[in-house]
């Protein structure tokens, strides 16, 4: 679970969970803005590296289940490896 809080109330915790992550992965992509998604029940994140930019969602149950935080650490990464592939860079 990466935090307990529904909705807009949830946005610190994930920007904040999201920014470890991709710090460790690659300094020069940054986690811009999320926010909720109410119709679709989904927290969109927007990942920036330079003019780049891409959207990708974490479901609410992805968010708020015990235990699937390492499936959302791994989505995380991988799109963060995406960013740089965009760019030419990989690793």
């Amino acid at each position: 679970m990466i935090t307990q809080h529904v909705g807009e109330a949830a946005l610190p915790d994930l920007e904040e969970w999201a920014n470890v992550i991709i710090r460790s992965e690659d300094d020069t992509v940054k986690a811009v803005e999320s926010y909720h998604d109410a119709d679709s029940n989904t927290y969109v994140i927007r990942l920036t590296r330079g003019a780049r930019v891409l959207l990708f969602r974490l479901s609410e149950a992805q968010v708020h289940t015990p235990g699937r935080e390492p499936e959302c650490e791994k989505t995380l990464r991988n799109r963060v490896k995406e960013v740089r592939r965009l760019l030419g860079r990989t690793g």
